[in-house]
């Protein structure tokens, strides 16, 4: 076997402390943001909406360079796996800051298109959060790409140092901005600039260590690799195009719910800081999904690339289940941390508990499978079923179930849920069949 049982725990383990320290931060900043009101909070959430789609895109970029350095590892082509790193550092850094200078000069436009007319107070706050946070999307393409890296060389405890000394600084700062200073919106925005940059630059540091598989010793050059790029294009694109497009199905999504009120708005987003922790063992377990199988496709060995996929499908399975028991029964609890009014409070416990329900069975096949087929470059079919399930499913039935049946915002919820079940159909079909590893015979 290509991995033992002491190599998965070498890469797992990292990565859900990683997750933890991700998910703790992000629901940090919503507590500490919503000590300057329910508006905050939701300018915070209805900008983090456009953010993440924008993360998604260094991500896909970051798992195309994985992959591809993957299969390089698995093949045993030491030296091609490290000039594609630098590729994928190169290009996703340019691409970066064109999509920065383009969101900095026009994101008040940008704004009202994607979530029309919003109250005033959190049109203001969306404009603070959106125009500091953008000033981190070069920091965020490198710390992407050179995680995703670290992951593929099963050096997962890297990226989980770095991350604490990450999120580290951004709680820290968050406190010191928003209940020293008493920065409001901004005070969130400053801290979590700050600390991508500091992360940035240190994973990037690490890189340039002889001793590792993938290094950038000797790999600094200023011109594009054509047959590397396509390589890591033909992985990123597709997962690029899947993932902003199910961003901008959530923003559509996020547009019906903002004209639900400042209520309907904050209890969304408070659920969402919860519900996170639900699915924390998938978030972690995805990732090592990639790392394993494009190394198991590179050498050749699909039938242990199955016997991983289901390995470690089955463990997240166990770990979102045992959470959802307890976010069920402390939903109320945990509530109270959020400073929300009394009917923001009661909408969120109820999404919670449906939510966690539905993840123990839903979540991990609906996102974890599709994984396993990536890494082998079958990279079309998984984007298909996603913007097909996402667009005609979650964000169709949102906008009937809002502005035909007016059912409010547990209906959002229960469209997001069906269009789980669709993707599961559709790539469990496909994870059984053999096609997936004819496209991991071409790479």
């Amino acid at each position: 076997m290509l991995y033992s049982g002491k190599d998965l725990r070498k890469l797992i383990i990292p990565l859900i402390i990683e997750q933890i320290l991700a998910i703790a931060v992000g629901m940090a900043d919503t507590i500490m943001v919503s000590a300057a009101g329910e508006a905050a909070v939701s300018g915070v959430s209805l900008v983090d909406t456009v953010n993440i789609l924008l993360i998604n895109v260094f991500s896909a970029l970051a798992t195309g360079g994985a992959v591809v350095s993957g299969h390089f590892l698995g093949k045993k082509k030491r030296e091609d796996a490290c000039k594609s790193a630098w590729q994928i550092l190169l290009f996703a850094t340019l691409l970066a800051c064109v999509i920065s200078v383009i969101f900095i000069t026009a994101h008040d436009p940008l704004l009202r298109l994607m979530f029309g007319k919003i109250e005033d107070d959190v049109m203001k706050a969306s404009k603070t959060y959106l125009i500091i946070t953008t000033y981190s999307f070069v920091a965020l393409a490198i710390y992407n790409s050179c995680a995703a890296l670290f992951r593929a060389m099963n050096e997962s405890k890297v990226t989980m140092w770095v991350s604490l000394l990450m999120n580290v600084i951004n709680v820290v700062g968050n406190a010191i901005c928003i209940y020293g200073l008493h920065m409001g919106v901004a005070g969130v925005a400053i801290p979590t600039t700050i600390s991508r940059y500091v992360a940035a630059v240190v994973i990037f540091l690490l890189m340039f260590q002889t001793k590792k598989e993938i290094n950038l010793c000797g790999q600094i050059t200023w011109k594009f690799n054509g047959s590397l790029i396509k390589k890591i294009l033909y992985i990123a694109i597709p997962n690029g195009l899947e993932n902003s497009m199910f961003q901008l199905g959530k923003i559509l999504v996020m547009s019906a719910v903002a004209t639900m009120g400042t209520s309907a708005i904050a209890a969304n987003a408070v659920t969402g800081t919860i519900a996170n922790w639900n699915n924390l063992p998938g978030f972690a377990i995805n990732l090592a999904i990639v790392s394993v199988v494009s190394v198991c496709v590179g050498a050749g060995r699909y039938d242990q690339a199955r016997y991983y996929t289901k390995r470690l499908c089955r463990d997240a399975m166990i770990g979102i289940g045992c959470l959802s028991i307890i976010l069920y029964l402390s939903a109320p609890i945990l509530v109270t941390f959020f400073n929300l009014g009394p009917d923001a409070a009661q909408l969120t416990i109820q999404i919670v508990r449906i939510h966690a329900v539905a993840s123990a069975f839903l979540w991990m096949p609906a996102f974890g499978v599709p994984n396993t087929l990536r890494a082998a470059g079958d990279v079309v079919w998984p984007m298909s079923v996603a913007i097909f399930s996402m667009w005609v499913f979650r964000v169709v039935l949102a906008y009937v179930f809002t502005y035909v049946c007016h059912f409010g915002l547990v209906s959002i919820w229960m469209a997001m849920f069906i269009d789980w079940v669709v993707r599961e159909i559709f790539y469990v079909l496909r994870y059984k069949g053999h096609k997936w590893e004819h496209f991991a015979q071409k790479s």
